[in-house]
């Protein structure tokens, strides 16, 4: 007998159609935020390459040559310390740290310096008798162990490669030497942007204080917002004439509890991950830097509200913690298009995932997909409507009225549609004036 599913009751043979699904649902939901992207010169890692690196992640040994808890990772784990996800890009490529004993031949799988902690001992193996144990180590500390006894048997392990035909000689220890890390130009950052472009973030930070850099990564984000329509910003240092809601200038930096102080260019790496993991209803202002005790450098309150007008993203210490002044960006010059509230990074992180989430909504499941009717305009209108009731829901905006507030209709091609939708963008409580009353 016949079965399956149906579209239209036409069925020849005989036999039980049964069509399954759930009741209708929305796709719509608010989209994850959480991912800073970073570009930085290191020792180890894969060269001009995008990593995805977790915050869960606890083993970067292997990918990045450290702990996340070593000092040459503190930018990584600074910006780990609020982003969920960091797209970590190297810069710079340098000389493979290698070595030669004998007939074998070894190289390090990454060029850089961290090569040079390398080493490779060979020695007769007591389980096997007539072979060898060829062991890789990283500062003495075991990290590979082989059993062979050609060269031609040793395989490629995380750190190091081996070439090499005839029978292994044993040895005490053969370290490996000459690895560099190689210099990082102006030209390894367009190629990271480029790679960038291609993924999905939502902030992307740069360590230095180069201007013509500044204003390369100023551009990539004013192209991306206003022409290719991916809402992200970029966070710099001492960059305010940016004057836009796209880039965050950070002007000075913090001491962490360890002593380390932190420029404003080095900072951008927690602002980036912390701007990245903030929901679109949650303001950075007056949140404390995750382990800074100070801010470097202070600013006395002229100097404080002077930069907060300039635009300028400033840290205050506060009851031994270096706090976030205000969650502002570079944007001052305001216009009937871009009022006051632009300046607010809460405002433009809800803008922002209006933006980014109806985006991804409809092209995952509407375009092409819905006819240009008044049925498929109606679940169109429907999809954004309780989307934009759930930003409602947490505080992310008002006073949405979707009687009033939206409206789709048919645009000017018969496969357009043209929707308008009013929001008001929650702010944070930021200003508290009390009057208290003597009686």
């Amino acid at each position: 007998m016949a079965g399956g599913t149906f579209v239209t009751q036409n069925k020849v043979r005989p036999g039980v159609y049964i069509n399954m699904s759930s009741a209708p649902q929305t796709v719509g939901t608010t989209g994850e935020r959480g991912v800073a992207a970073l570009a930085l010169p290191l020792s180890w890692g894969a060269e001009k390459t995008l990593l995805r690196i977790q915050s869960s992640q606890a083993d970067l040994k292997e990918v990045l040559g450290y702990e996340l808890s070593a000092p040459q990772l503190l930018l990584v784990q600074e910006a780990l310390k609020r982003a969920q996800t960091l797209l970590l890009y190297r810069l710079n490529t340098g000389v493979q740290a290698s070595a030669t004993h004998g007939v074998l031949e070894i190289k390090a799988r990454y060029s850089g310096t961290r090569g040079n902690q390398l080493a490779v001992v060979i020695q007769s193996s007591l389980e096997h008798e007539g072979k060898y144990e060829v062991k890789t180590l990283l500062e003495g500390v075991e990290v590979d162990r082989q059993v062979a006894l050609q060269a031609s048997e040793l395989q490629a392990n995380s750190w190091v490669s081996f070439a090499g035909t005839d029978e292994l000689e044993p040895t005490a220890g053969i370290p490996l030497t000459g690895g560099t890390d190689g210099a990082a130009a102006n030209s390894d950052h367009t190629a990271f942007l480029s790679a960038l472009e291609l993924q999905s973030f939502n902030t992307v930070a740069l360590v230095s204080e180069d201007e013509a850099l500044k204003g390369v990564y100023t551009a990539f984000i004013r192209r991306l917002r206003e022409t290719e329509g991916y809402k992200v910003q970029a966070v710099l240092a001492n960059y305010p004439i940016a004057d836009h809601e796209g880039v965050i200038s950070v002007k000075n930096g913090v001491i962490l509890s360890d002593g380390t102080t932190l420029t404003a260019a080095q900072a951008t790496a927690w602002v980036a991950g912390a701007t990245a993991g903030a929901a679109p209803n949650e303001s950075l202002t007056y949140r404390a830097y995750d382990g800074a005790v100070d801010a470097a450098a202070r600013y006395t309150h002229t100097q404080t509200e002077s930069a907060l007008q300039n635009g300028e993203f400033v840290f205050t210490a506060s009851n031994g913690q270096a706090v976030v002044e205000q969650d502002i960006n570079t944007l001052t010059r305001f216009t009937a298009d871009k009022a006051r509230s632009f300046a607010k990074n809460r405002v433009i992180r809800v803008l922002d995932s209006i933006a980014n989430d109806l985006k991804r909504i409809f092209e995952a499941s509407y375009v092409g997909r819905v006819n240009n009717n008044n049925d498929g305009r109606s679940m169109l209108r429907n999809e954004a409507v309780n989307y934009l009731q759930t930003l409602q829901s947490i505080a992310a905006i008002q006073n949405f009225n979707p009687q009033t507030d939206f409206t789709v209709q048919q645009g000017e091609a018969v496969d357009s549609v043209l929707m308008e939708v009013s929001v008001q963008p929650v702010d944070a409580a930021e200003k508290i004036y009390l009057k208290v009353t003597v009686a």
